[in-house]
């Protein structure tokens, strides 16, 4: 394969505008990107965007220079404008592909080498005049379109499984509404967080406590997602018994449920799977441990619900960085219905769990066929 410097590779489009009240209707800011997605979902903006924004085209990739770690790249769906904390890219099609090319800016071939080369703390930022150095080994032009055919179809199946990974849940949502919509417009109905439980506690590790090899495990804000337990596996965090009596830490147990105060979103939850052994949590995890009202299946369910997360929204503090206190979760609403009509709703979780985690696994084998396929073809 052939080297070359990202500049041989890639034009870097600097044109900006500084915007008009139309604007706002074509903007796309990296808050728009998603990790690990080319397509464009979302876009716009209440009111005109400030400062100078780049001029972006139909079919111009479009890259998070800050805080690159967050792979965020995608395909700019229309004629716009997008953050100048981002660069607007185009291929040289003498050397890659245009098909190819949105692959390769988006794989982690170009993305680990990139993210290496960034500079600050707080916030680190990609420079242009660092990038354009970077040299990257290209296959022909010939293998390029192959490797993009075979790619693209199985980008298109990937989003495909996404996209019913996505309605599963909204089914969920929906149910919820639908079936405990009375309760929550009848305020008796409902009781606090708070008083439901039998533990209501935050966690207790923060970055600088005692950390070991193995031992008591930390569950972290990075193991909350929304609705399901992400394992973090060769990268988990431990304490030993010594340190956990020390700082008279708070035991988490399995079927306990953890919120994240902190994005994103703000307010997710989990129920901690079994099989993790003894675990404490991080100072921005909220441990709930239900009383005999209400279920754990019930419980994440209404996290995920409209009336849960208009709640976590009006209380909610932080202008750039969102978080909800522990004072202000225990206060929110929740509906209390019978044990039997949560178990029939249970039943519909478990169900649509069953298919989602199916799903999820095609999407695995998928992704990891994909990663292989770009690792086997490029450098």
């Amino acid at each position: 394969m052939a080297k070359y410097r990202f500049d041989q590779i890639a034009i870097n489009s600097t044109e900006k505008k500084k915007p008009v009240e139309e604007d706002r209707f074509t903007y796309l800011g990296l808050e728009h990107l998603d990790s690990g997605s080319l397509k464009v979902s979302r876009f716009g903006s209440e009111v005109a965007p400030i400062g100078e924004k780049l001029i972006m085209h139909k079919g111009d990739v479009l890259f998070g220079k800050r805080r690159a770690y967050q792979k965020k790249v995608a395909i700019a769906p229309f004629d716009g404008i997008f953050s100048a904390h981002g660069m607007v890219l185009r291929p040289k099609e003498d050397v890659i592909d245009k098909d190819f090319f949105p692959l390769f800016i988006s794989s982690d071939y170009f993305l680990d080498a990139a993210i290496k080369i960034s500079v600050g703390s707080l916030s680190p930022t990609i420079n242009w005049r660092d990038l354009k150095e970077l040299e990257f080994e290209l296959p022909d032009l010939d293998t390029q379109r192959r490797l993009a055919a075979v790619l693209w179809s199985m980008n298109e199946t990937m989003d495909s499984y996404k996209e019913l990974i996505a309605a599963t849940d909204e089914l969920v949502k929906s149910q919820f509404m639908e079936q405990f919509k009375e309760l929550i417009n009848h305020p008796d109905a409902c009781s606090k967080i708070e008083d439901e439980c039998t533990v209501f506690a935050d966690g207790d590790w923060i970055e600088s406590k005692d950390q070991s090899e193995e031992g008591i495990r930390l569950i972290q804000t990075g193991n909350i997602g929304n609705a399901q337990y992400l394992d973090k596996g060769e990268r988990a965090r431990y304490i030993t018994e010594d340190t956990f009596d020390r700082l008279n830490c708070t035991e988490v147990k399995a079927n306990d449920i953890l919120i994240s105060r902190l994005p994103d979103p703000v307010g997710r939850a989990c129920i901690v799977p079994e099989g993790l052994g003894k675990c404490i949590t991080a100072v921005d995890c909220t441990i709930v441990r239900l009383g005999s009202r209400i279920l754990p299946e019930y419980f994440i369910a209404y996290t995920l619900s409209p009336f849960y997360m208009m709640q976590v929204a009006s209380r909610e503090t932080g202008s750039t960085r969102k978080r909800i206190s522990r004072k202000n979760l225990g206060i929110l609403k929740i509906p209390v219905p019978t044990i039997a009509e949560q178990e029939t709703f249970a039943s519909v979780v478990r169900q649509s769990d069953k298919s989602k985690f199916e799903m999820e696994q095609a999407l695995s084998e998928l992704t990891a066929t994909y990663k292989r396929i770009i690792t086997e073809n490029l450098g």
